[in-house]
């Protein structure tokens, strides 16, 4: 009797097992947990737990729109670009020709300045303050009572 499986032709298309025949492997951690939220997405829920908090004083920052970018842009050509000003960590794009007003946070300088979740959520909310401040054209102090003792 002969026992021999015939060799089975390589069908083009993605891999259904690993070479041990176990499967391919899964996700460390089910969607749910904090660990399978990326970086970006923990950021983005920092400036959104920062917003809704000022939210609860300030109701008019519902027509504002609140964004999160990578990095700032240099603004100008070639030399101009570089300049020897400090990195941003937010801005401001004020309303016009029917836009809404922008609160810009951007991501990678927070998290360079920061160590830990809680100095990085500390980091947002100043930034999410004073860019909301300079915006309604208040002070930091007058927009959060608490600023700056964190």
């Amino acid at each position: 009797m002969d026992n021999r499986v015939p060799p089975r032709a390589a069908a083009p298309g993605p891999r259904r097992r690993d070479r041990h025949g176990r499967g391919m492997r899964g996700p460390i951690a089910p969607p749910q947990v904090p660990l399978a939220a990326s970086r970006a997405e923990m950021f983005a829920d920092l400036v959104q737990d920062s917003v809704e908090r000022l939210e609860r004083r300030w109701p008019q920052l519902a027509d504002i729109d609140f964004l999160v970018l990578d990095v700032p842009q240099p603004q100008g050509q070639g030399a101009e670009a570089w300049s020897d000003e400090p990195v941003p960590l937010g801005g401001v794009v004020p309303a016009q020709d029917g836009r809404r007003a922008r609160v810009v946070v951007y991501r990678r300088p927070v998290e360079i300045r920061t160590k830990g979740r809680d100095e990085r959520a500390a980091l947002v909310h100043e930034v999410v303050v004073e860019q909301v401040a300079e915006l309604l054209g208040l002070t930091p102090e007058t927009v959060d009572p608490r600023y700056g003792e964190e």
